[in-house]
């Protein structure tokens, strides 16, 4: 599988925003729909239902602003991200909407016509399932949209969710709204790699000698002898990384 690719166009990075790409690094990219929502009524909703397709959606909100990060997992296990900063006033409920629609527009785009879409908003959820009534006018037209938007999928289902299980669309939301000066820098592409191996093993070079780099690590593991020139702390060195080997 490719690397996941994430995209923030025309922003500039702070401590907090490294901090954060940092936390997005740990998903691995691999397949975390299973991870991510742990409920077992969830889990046996959609082993009964299957669906090719999940959304998942957030907001996000701190003193430099707010932003919505929206996620399409396909049923191989890809994502597909998006993200925006909002630069006009509204309230945490108001970007969850935003958000919502942000991930049904793509879900459209990439003609998904059956769709799972989890969220952290209850009220959201509920207004748009029809359960709850929309009290606030301003919150009226955002029910419509989404509504509307859900006549353009064969099924699509809404189910709530704790935040903490909707870990990645809060990131990506999180990261959006720490952005500062969205119209004056760009941020190129963040790729996610997948690490198998201890980043020494791969910035390893053959010993002037012509034998492995490892070469003293399995003769340790071997026979427990060093180098015959090895210095006290080479021999501690050789012991440490014997650690991370075994013999096959």
């Amino acid at each position: 599988m490719d690397p996941l690719k994430y995209i923030f166009h025309k922003a500039m990075p702070t401590g907090k925003l490294s901090k954060w790409q940092m936390f997005l690094s740990e998903f691995d990219i691999v397949y975390v729909t299973p991870k991510a929502i742990k409920a077992q009524a969830l889990a046996d909703h959609l082993a009964e239902n299957p669906i090719d397709e999940e959304l998942f959606f957030d907001g996000a909100e701190n003193h430099q602003g707010k932003g919505i990060g929206a996620v399409l997992v396909s049923e191989s296990g890809q994502h597909y991200t998006m993200a925006a900063k909002l630069q006009f006033n509204c309230t945490n409920n108001m970007a969850e909407y935003e958000a919502c629609i942000l991930g049904l527009k793509m879900a459209i785009d990439m003609n998904v016509y059956e769709l799972f879409v989890i969220g952290d908003s209850d009220l959201l959820i509920h207004q748009v399932q029809g359960e709850w009534a929309v009290k606030n006018a301003k919150f009226m037209p955002y029910v419509q949209c989404v509504q509307k938007l859900c006549k353009r999928f064969r099924k699509i289902e809404f189910r709530h969710t704790p935040k903490i299980q909707n870990e990645l669309a809060d990131a990506l939301a999180a990261i959006s709204s720490m952005i500062k000066h969205p119209d004056t820098d760009y941020i190129d592409p963040l790729y996610i790699e997948l690490k198998e191996h201890p980043v020494h093993c791969s910035h390893v070079e053959a010993k002037p000698d012509g034998l492995p780099w490892y070469f003293d690590i399995k003769k340790y593991l071997e026979c427990g002898t060093y180098p015959e020139d090895a210095t006290s702390n080479q021999k501690k060195s050789i012991r440490r990384m014997a650690l991370n080997f075994f013999l096959s």
